[in-house]
């Protein structure tokens, strides 16, 4: 059978990709484990817009049978770095919920993920949150996972109907090494990605900031050379 007969067969899966390291490892795992994967990215607002342009980079390698960019206006909230210019990007840790943090963000994407599951008729939606190598994020914890499941079943006609999706975090546990030894043996090419909080427009790293701290930490404890490009690097 070839290889869009496969994914004409297979189950549908809506996958949140960011254009980070998380989101990339993710659709990996979601094609490896037998989805039609289908690539949603938000423009909320965010400052670092390179990462945009990574996540169309990352749905199309990660064989996404559709990618789509949809745009939420959080920046009119504010609130965070990485909406509201005058907040800045911390480049030390913090105790506490950082500023980085952006109120309602993956709430807001797990919702127009789930509308476009329910029109796809997928059976789960994928999704990159990690609670472990984390910076503090509440949305980013399996009580908020589960709970956003408990809400899909309810709000939803095929959750109603008996046909209710899954809410998939396959990274939720897993530390930032293991993310990358697993992304690598997929075959994720990391160098494609953009985690860094005020990436430039070329999507170089920063170096300094929380996102880029955890990533570098990782490849080192993953034994993996960091193949991040950083902004002022030859």
């Amino acid at each position: 059978m070839s290889d869009d007969g496969l994914r004409a067969s297979a189950p549908r899966a809506v996958v949140l990709v960011s254009g980070g390291l998380d989101s990339a490892t993710t659709l990996a795992l979601a094609r490896e484990r037998g989805f039609a994967c289908y690539a949603l990215s938000v423009d909320y607002g965010q400052r670092h817009r390179a990462e945009l342009d990574a996540a169309r980079r990352v749905a199309s390698a990660g064989g996404a049978v559709e990618h789509r960019v949809m745009r939420v206006d959080l920046a009119g909230i504010g609130g965070s770095a990485l909406t509201d210019a005058a907040i800045a990007v911390p480049t030390t840790p913090s105790s506490g919920i950082p500023v980085t943090y952006v109120p309602a963000r993956n709430t807001v994407m797990l919702s127009l993920a789930l509308g476009w599951a329910e029109v796809l008729g997928a059976a789960a939606i994928f999704v990159g949150v990690n609670a472990i190598d984390y910076s503090g994020y509440p949305d980013c914890r399996p009580e908020y996972v589960a709970a956003f499941e408990t809400l899909a079943r309810l709000a939803t006609k095929a959750g109603v109907e008996g046909r209710g999706l899954s809410i998939e975090a396959p990274l939720i546990a897993w530390s930032k090494a293991t993310v990358i030894a697993e992304g690598t043996r997929l075959g994720v090419n990391y160098r494609e990605t953009v985690s860094c909080y005020q990436a430039d427009e070329a999507g170089a790293a920063c170096g300094g900031c929380d996102a880029c701290r955890i990533r570098r930490e990782g490849f080192l404890a993953a034994g993996i050379a960091d193949p991040t490009r950083y902004a002022g690097a030859g």
